[in-house]
């Protein structure tokens, strides 16, 4: 039997001559491939491609006055009145005129009483303090996990935005531009970027919920919420790119309402079981330190640091030991 793996009516010297001729092609379309691979596979959005920076929205730096305040109370109005009035009051951050961007977490079609969007009642007191300051206009805007429309709906603060007249600015495609920073992770990607443009002054309204993948969502991750694209690719570098948008944002004020905080099963939360009272609102203009107080006597967690804080205050993004900035409490 001839086991001989010649095919028949081809010598020896053909036939390796043939086996080497295949074995060029075969490794000539592999680094074909992986070249076309190298110039074709780029995630969406991570394009190298010029984009937008945002500008500044920060206020003037005080060496006087507080640098965040806190506030215990048992309403919204009076207790985030106290907070604002505590850093200097609304005058210190809105100027006439201003058009204000209010960014509120909007991210679930949840009711107000499972605390994981903002509270309508904390919408409806910043923004009577926003006009009283002056301002000329404010809007409103984020970018849902769910239905942008049934969002601010079944949250309550659609029903906010009509009776205060604050313009709704919903995540159409236009309005969306390309990024461009020099970020840990975000570098290059479509953001939410026509509210930005619109605004004078931009305040976080964020509540304070636990989170599953980064311990806690404040008023540092509330700017997720800007982002387009499959932003869902993040989660697994989730401290990192909250890191970013404290680079990515530098916001006229934050506010944590903490009245009612998710204590578990966050960022959706869906049980009343889960939200504990803790009456107390931080308000800054740093929201690392913010975020640093609302995570220790807000959320009551005694371990470290969820890692973005200890990596913005590396990269000097903000201040996440409060203990040593002007801190100012008061009771509403």
């Amino acid at each position: 039997m001839n086991e001989s793996l010649e095919p028949s009516g081809m010598g020896r010297r053909e036939f390796l001559q043939q086996l080497l001729l295949s074995g060029t092609v075969a490794g000539g379309c592999g680094l074909a491939g992986l070249k076309l691979w190298e110039r074709t596979h780029v995630v969406p959005g991570f394009e190298e491609k010029e984009g937008l920076c945002l500008p500044s929205f920060a206020p003037e730096v005080s060496s006087v006055l507080p640098e965040l305040a806190v506030a215990r109370g048992r309403e919204h109005g009076p207790t985030i009145s106290a907070a604002i009035d505590a850093l200097g009051g609304m005058k210190r951050f809105i100027r006439p005129n201003d058009t204000v961007l209010i960014k509120p977490n909007v991210a679930f079609d949840r009711p107000a009483a499972l605390a994981t969007t903002t509270h309508p009642d904390a919408l409806r007191v910043v923004a009577r303090l926003v006009f009283e300051a002056g301002a000329r206009k404010i809007l409103i805007a984020d970018n849902p996990i769910n239905s942008p429309a049934g969002c601010f709906l079944k949250s309550g603060l659609e029903a906010v935005a009509r009776e205060m007249n604050l313009e709704i600015i919903y995540p159409t495609a236009s309005a969306f531009s390309p990024l461009e920073l020099d970020g840990d992770i975000l570098r290059h990607w479509p953001m939410f970027y026509t509210p930005f443009q619109k605004a004078d002054k931009v305040i976080g309204l964020a509540p304070c919920k636990d989170h599953n993948l980064s311990g806690a969502s404040m008023t540092m991750k509330n700017w997720y919420g800007m982002l387009g694209g499959r932003r869902n690719q993040f989660h697994q570098h989730i401290h990192r790119i909250i890191a970013d948008f404290a680079l990515m944002v530098k916001p006229t004020l934050v506010i944590l309402d903490g009245m009612n905080v998710l204590y578990s099963n966050g960022p959706t939360g869906g049980r009343l079981s889960d939200v504990k009272t803790v009456n107390t609102v931080v308000a800054g203009t740093d929201m690392v330190a913010v975020d640093s107080y609302g995570y220790r006597h807000l959320l009551g967690r005694d371990d470290p640091h969820p890692a973005y804080l200890d990596l913005a205050q590396a990269r000097g993004l903000g201040n996440r030991d409060w203990e040593r900035m002007r801190l100012k409490e008061v009771e509403a």
